[in-house]
């Protein structure tokens, strides 16, 4: 099977044989307020909560959200679940360290601000302007908006915890970049 990807400075000519079958399973990001953070995410982006995990000994919990297609079928037995959530790609892990919701001195850095690091969480949406619109409607922070910027067609929000997360749709992308 042949797989085209773009060429660059650094980027392996063919995958590496023992790298055969890794897939990116989830992105996290910790969080303050988890019944807040877990509003926002099923709420405004529609996600499901498919394991939480508590870790009493370590005093953390582990929510897994993703956007769930209607043919998913989700184990209900707790270890195949468990089993089947890790096996998945593209999901977020929301991690709530016990007590972090009580420090009001407590915020965690979104890689935006100096010095920069982590960027963004990406979801891309069916129409980009009813999405801006139901964002409106839910009260929802914008750091950007698509008509904004000198890059067009892409809106930038805030979470609970002020993680950006880019909104694009696809089709509007054809043309950026170079």
């Amino acid at each position: 099977m042949t797989t085209f990807t773009e060429q660059a400075p650094g980027v392996a000519e063919q995958m590496p044989a023992a790298a055969e079958g890794f897939t990116l399973n989830h992105t996290m990001v910790r969080i303050k307020a988890p019944e807040r953070s877990l509003h926002f995410y099923t709420h405004v982006f529609g996600m499901r909560l498919l394991r939480k995990l508590d870790f009493p000994e370590m005093q953390f919990t582990l929510y897994f959200l993703t956007q769930l297609s209607p043919e998913d079928s989700i184990p209900e037995d707790p270890d195949e679940r468990t089993v089947w959530t890790f096996s998945q790609r593209g999901l977020l892990e929301l991690t709530h360290n016990w007590g972090s919701e009580d420090d009001p001195e407590l915020s965690y850095h979104n890689g935006n601000a100096d010095p920069k690091g982590y960027g963004h969480i990406g979801f891309n949406v069916p129409d980009l302007e009813s999405a801006e619109t139901w964002f409106d409607d839910m009260n929802v922070e914008f750091i950007k908006r698509p008509d904004a910027g000198k890059m067009k067609n892409v809106i930038f929000v805030k979470d609970p915890d002020g993680y950006w997360i880019e909104v694009i749709q696809a089709e509007l992308m054809a043309g950026v970049g170079s």
